[in-house]
């Protein structure tokens, strides 16, 4: 494991003492910042869309109702067990096709292109050079209509390389990425990236 980024024990340990870790089933700033995150994208359905860092899918459930395909990864078996488990409670019909991967951000990108990249609470995992690789290679990998979709805790978190403010502004020098939109608060920041011309909801749909 690089040392780049936390080790993947880091992870294991977390997942072994809590299958919920961070609260996202039961935290009310959880379930808010979904809401916003799917609130955020521009586009009512994607083709094909990659999600790095997926947890124990409660985003990725969400993703999939509004994805024809769906990659999720992390680099914890137990999380990607979880995942797995609750994208088959719901209804073939609600969801896309959902792939999931054991793999990390800071890891060679698979040889495909997405038109959403979703960036959730995973990025401050990696230190600033990591980092700035990872955009490069995000930017690589998004389709020229495509959008990124960043959003990550400001507080700081004594174990992890990388503030939540650190990220975004990584995120935000990144060449190729055009800014769209951006919500922040005292305790997250979401920012919403296109790889082409800035989108606008209202134009697509002929409101004048």
């Amino acid at each position: 494991m690089s040392e780049t980024r936390l080790a993947a024990d880091y992870f294991d340990d977390m997942y072994a003492r809590d299958p919920d870790p961070w609260g996202f089933i039961t935290r009310w700033y959880e379930q808010r910042k979904r809401a916003l995150t799917m609130a955020a994208l521009p586009k009512p359905r994607y083709r094909s869309a990659f999600e790095p860092g997926c947890s124990i899918g409660t985003l990725s459930a969400e993703l999939t109702g509004r994805c024809d395909r769906l990659v999720c990864t992390d680099i914890a078996a137990q999380a990607l067990d979880s995942a797995g488990k609750r994208i088959d409670r719901l209804p073939e019909s609600e969801r896309g096709a959902v792939e999931f991967r054991r793999w990390g951000l800071g890891e060679l990108w698979p040889d495909e292109h997405f038109d959403l990249i979703v960036l959730s609470e995973v990025c401050y995992y990696l230190d600033s050079a990591s980092l700035r690789t990872a955009f490069a290679h995000a930017v690589e990998h998004l389709e020229s209509d495509g959008t990124l979709l960043c959003v990550h805790w400001r507080r700081k978190v004594p174990e992890y390389p990388l503030s939540g403010d650190h990220v975004h502004a990584i995120a935000r020098t990144t060449q190729g990425l055009t800014a769209m939109a951006g919500y922040h608060d005292e305790d997250m920041l979401l920012d919403v990236f296109t790889a082409g011309d800035p989108i606008s909801v209202a134009k697509t749909e002929h409101i004048e």
